[in-house]
């Protein structure tokens, strides 16, 4: 092997040697976070990786220091997008059209709603940019998964990052403590029941939690409701990633020689998703194992935990304290507006 030949290894080794202090680091945070995610399960793992990761990083300031980015770099993107491959494991092709005949109206209405209302009260409470947009799919789609799959395509800063998940994740727990005592007070059947939780809780442990406290099969016809919801992910990326490669091309080209047929289409639909939709599919045929999904299921959830802990290291606090109250206040009305929206729905599609 010439030295020209030996020049690219040489800069692979390099990057992997600056990558593993940081990336090392993250993992530690992602165990710990995984091991109290498991005695906490209503917090779950992945938001105390971004709690922990962000907690790490205020009281030891020497994480900070820049020999630690790159690994945290390479935690919140690379593994972020892995994890959303690893997770298309669990997701069946054919619960999905079985379960979407008969909720598909509301799942559809609730998102729009959810998207909808977070540009709308995004303007109205002046919440705007990345922040906006991460709520809004955070909260139409499901939760953590989706502002990790969003995160992927359109960047954001990492503080925008946090308080998005912070503001999924005040309204996840409060779902998990009303809406079973609400499905009763509305004598909700269990079928019901699921639909509203899979449709009107953010996150998939929030919404097993509420639907197997609730009890009957609500567990786990909520469980399906919500796996289908997670594939309205695809058109939302692919979009995102479309728009984002736009405004990217148009300020290194200039929007007079800016042209859809020059954008590379990897940027339009990012291989992430084409493997989230290969999973998905293996799934479907049979290919994955029942018996794999549970370690499936576990590793995909520690990666997300993994990424989610690197940009809680990346992450400044300042940042976050500058946003004040309004985004919290936007998840709120919006949590509200999509939970009414799917009771409506159903009221009205007879399935209530």
């Amino acid at each position: 092997m010439t030295a020209t030949q030996d020049r690219p290894v040489e800069q692979q080794h390099s990057r992997i040697r600056e990558a593993a202090p940081g990336l090392l680091v993250a993992l530690v945070v992602a165990a710990v976070a995984t091991a109290l995610g498991r005695l906490v399960p209503i917090v779950g793992g992945p938001v105390l990786g971004i709690v922990l990761g962000a907690v790490a990083a205020a009281v030891v300031p020497g994480l900070r220091a820049e020999r630690w980015a790159p690994g945290y770099a390479i935690a919140s993107k690379p593994v972020l997008q892995l994890s959303i491959v690893v997770l298309g494991t669990g997701l069946s092709l054919q619960e999905v059209v079985h379960v979407g005949v008969s909720s598909l109206p509301v799942m559809l209405g609730t998102l729009a709603v959810a998207l909808g209302g977070a540009w709308l009260l995004g303007r109205w409470l002046g919440v705007r940019g990345d922040t906006q947009t991460l709520i809004g799919v955070g909260t139409g789609i499901c939760g953590a998964s989706a502002i990790a799959a969003t995160t992927a395509v359109i960047k954001p800063k990492q503080s925008d990052v946090a308080y998005a998940i912070g503001t999924i994740f005040t309204y996840n727990i409060a779902a998990v403590l009303l809406f079973p005592l609400l499905g009763h007070l509305f004598g909700m059947s269990s079928h019901s029941f699921g639909l509203w939780a899979g449709t009107a809780i953010n996150d998939t442990s929030s919404v097993v939690a509420a639907s197997f406290a609730y009890g009957g099969d609500a567990g786990s016809y909520g469980i399906v409701v919500k796996l289908t919801r997670t594939l309205m992910l695809i058109p939302i990326v692919i979009v995102l990633a479309f728009l984002t490669a736009r405004r990217e091309a148009r300020q290194k080209a200039g929007s007079a020689e800016f042209s859809v047929r020059t954008m590379p289409w990897r940027r339009i639909v990012p291989l992430f998703l084409i493997g989230f939709i290969a999973a998905a599919a293996l799934d479907s045929v049979g290919a994955v194992p029942e018996s794999w999904h549970p370690a499936l299921s576990t590793v995909g959830t520690f990666l997300i935990t993994t990424a989610l802990a690197g940009i809680g290291l990346s992450l400044r606090l300042a940042d976050m304290r500058k946003a004040g109250p309004r985004p919290l206040l936007m998840g709120g009305l919006l949590w509200v507006a999509v939970a009414v929206t799917s009771l409506g729905l159903q009221a009205l599609t007879g399935t209530l």
